[in-house]
């Protein structure tokens, strides 16, 4: 059986993987629904991003974001946490002509959590 996430999640963590998921089903869901009109739907799903997003939508101190990523680092592939940057290239690359024959697709920007 195949694990789901290797990052141990909890709480307000917990949740929000659970609504990532909900949110990629409605994905699948809209790429049936929108082919006729031609309109493609993906969903990028990031990993570990230290953000201001750890700051704003779970309160943590910039000190507590730190001790987060470093405390999963070891657990993904590519051995260390991944940048908005990345996460805006992939989205970009998604919204682009060159994913011109790409629909329906979850994309993991995650340094090789959820394949490995």
């Amino acid at each position: 059986m195949r694990r789901l996430f290797r990052v141990p999640v909890t709480g307000t963590q917990r949740l929000q993987r659970i609504q990532s998921g909900r949110a990629v089903l409605r994905a699948r869901t809209f790429t049936a629904d929108l082919k006729d009109r031609k309109v493609r739907v993906n969903a990028v799903s990031p990993g570990v991003i230290p953000s201001p997003g750890y700051r704003n939508s779970l309160g943590w101190t910039e000190e507590q974001v730190k001790q987060y990523a470093d405390s999963v680092v070891g657990q993904i592939p590519l051995g260390r946490t991944g940048t908005l940057d990345e996460v805006a290239k992939v989205v970009s690359f998604l919204a682009s002509d060159e994913s011109s024959y790409v629909t329906g697709i979850e994309l993991f920007v995650d340094g090789g959590v959820f394949q490995v």
